[in-house]
């Protein structure tokens, strides 16, 4: 059994610089007849006082090819293929940061079209569509206005309502999300190769 009072064969590292800010000090506390918490109040005062360099991590900023596969994704101009752009976006930022409404999110430090991209979303496979999206620093007018200008193309409203769906061929969507936009391209996913082997021939 597990016992709280012991660190079963682990050691405990801290690096923190002393208080001059001279070459870092290694303290370690190694397995000692089973016994860590007399070493535990002095790793406590070093990791509490370590320069808050070593304790953040900056974010990871967005490969080059970012552009080429987001972007292209998000207008429908590639194959949604879900697995491709999970895969992608994990070794781009690392694991997502949460699960829900049928994708996975991933913070992202990007641009797209001179606007900021703080998030991208990808289906999971619990969703009826397989589906790539991002979260646009920008409200749905400013996108649209952005891409018109970099890509030349437009998007339509689709509806009438005070929160209209923007569309562009073929089936790329700006939507309002609170005070910021999302963009997304959609795509019913294909049959299994199985059933799709079945289809009648005409």
């Amino acid at each position: 059994m597990f016992n709280p009072g012991v660190w079963h064969g682990v050691s405990i590292i801290v690096v923190a610089s002393d208080a001059a800010g001279r070459a870092p000090a290694l303290l370690s506390a190694r397995r000692r007849g089973g016994q860590w918490r007399a070493a535990l109040p002095a790793l406590l005062v070093a990791v509490l006082t370590a320069p808050a360099a070593l304790l953040a991590l900056p974010a990871a900023a967005a490969p080059t090819t970012f552009g080429t596969i987001i972007g292209n994704g998000l207008q429908c101009r590639d194959e949604i293929n879900n697995q491709y752009y999970y895969d992608y976006l994990l070794g781009a930022f690392g694991p997502a940061y949460k699960r829900e409404g049928g994708a996975y999110w991933f913070k992202t430090d990007a641009t797209l079209w001179g606007v900021q991209i703080s998030e991208v979303m990808v289906s999971d496979d619990s969703s009826a569509l397989v589906f790539v999206g991002a979260v646009a620093e920008a409200t749905p007018e400013k996108l649209e206005q952005a891409i018109a200008e970099q890509l030349g193309v437009h998007y339509i409203k689709i509806d009438s309502s005070a929160f209209p769906v923007r569309e562009a061929s073929p089936a790329a969507r700006i939507v309002y999300f609170d005070t910021k936009s999302k963009i997304y391209c959609a795509k019913f996913k294909p049959l299994p190769p199985a059933l799709n082997s079945r289809r009648p021939v005409r």
